[in-house]
């Protein structure tokens, strides 16, 4: 007789499964090595070079990586999504993982083959600790992996963080889904038309022009060519520090 409780915790373990899929963007698995760096706690993951922050806060956790020069691209992966899995039958441990680029690897001035693993023109993954030891065994401190460009998923809409002043905006968004990587954006002020930003560093776009007092918009486009359009996402009297949520995402 079929035991119908068991079949429908069968049945919610499967779905569960299948809602952490990753989705790929490039079914082509690509050759790369990975390390980690910080502890298990992760503070050292905070921050970084692609301007994000407290990546708990911000939705990301430890489920992050720095990128080396060939993968960082000078900044314009932040934000992209990666699913890696190990390639090494002596340290590896079943399954993959998905990460958020967050950060950059630098390079070194030791051999490539001695240390320098971000050096380029080498692919590889400074995973947080807690992401390394579910692909690998810690005592192992560098692995051969197999990497591709994935979907990211995010919960709740994209995130516009201000910066700057009322005459020269910063604006960091993030918790960017699909693509994840932004390859432009433009601001529109309650009483201007749209004006073109530009690249800061990392994700942090600027433009300059007096916004003091107005509501903003933003036009928003991933490495896809999908553009979002946020009206009026920001209010008249944000201040610079201040977070605002949109309702739509990628």
């Amino acid at each position: 007789m079929v035991n119908f409780k068991n079949l429908i915790a069968l049945v919610i373990t499967s779905l569960a499964a299948l809602s952490v899929v990753a989705v790929a963007i490039d079914s082509t698995w690509y050759d790369a090595h990975a390390t980690f760096y910080g502890d298990i706690g992760g503070d050292e993951t905070m921050q970084g070079a692609c301007g994000y922050g407290d990546l708990f806060k911000q939705g990301y956790g430890l489920n992050t990586a720095a990128l080396s020069t060939a993968l960082f691209n000078k900044g314009l992966t932040c934000g992209a999504c990666f699913e890696i899995y190990c390639n090494s039958p002596q340290w590896c441990k079943k399954g993959s993982i998905t990460i958020t680029a967050t950060n950059f690897c630098p390079p070194s001035d030791k051999p490539s083959t001695a240390g320098g693993w971000c050096n380029p023109p080498l692919q590889h993954f400074d995973l947080s600790e807690k992401m390394f030891l579910q692909i690998a065994e810690y005592k192992a401190g560098i692995v051969p992996v197999k990497y591709r460009r994935v979907l990211c998923s995010k919960q709740g809409g994209v995130q516009f963080q201000i910066g700057g002043n009322p005459n020269w905006l910063l604006v960091l968004p993030f918790n960017v889904a699909g693509a994840g990587d932004i390859v432009d954006m433009k601001v529109k002020g309650s009483s201007t038309g749209w004006m073109q930003m530009t690249r800061n560093w990392g994700q942090k776009w600027q433009s300059s022009a007096a916004y003091g007092g107005q509501s903003l918009s933003f036009q928003v486009t991933t490495s896809d060519r999908k553009t979002i359009w946020f009206n009026d996402v920001v209010p008249p009297n944000w201040s610079s520090g201040q977070t605002y949520q949109g309702k739509l995402n990628f």
